[in-house]
């Protein structure tokens, strides 16, 4: 995958959780939950759909490389290289 397809992935799982979520001005280096206000149980679910999706098994100790976008994508290219 792509950082673009990364991006994508993530503003789609994101879309799923909450269908109001606006990701206009959303800033790639700040943190999502922050931005579009999700709540620990939203970034538990987005978590669980990238297990349900790519079956990616993330460590708790991992969930601060989730933070922004650009973080995940950092943490998450590696892991989907081949998909």
């Amino acid at each position: 995958m792509t950082s673009e397809d990364i991006k994508n992935l993530i503003l789609e799982i994101i879309k799923d959780i909450d269908d109001e979520a606006d990701f206009e001005g959303l800033d790639p280096n700040q943190p999502l939950r922050d931005q579009l206000e999700l709540d620990s149980m939203d970034f538990l679910d987005i978590v669980m759909e990238l297990r349900k999706r790519h079956k990616l098994q993330i460590p708790e100790e991992d969930y601060p490389h989730l933070a922004t976008l650009n973080s995940c994508v950092n943490y998450l290219q590696p892991l989907l290289k081949d998909v």
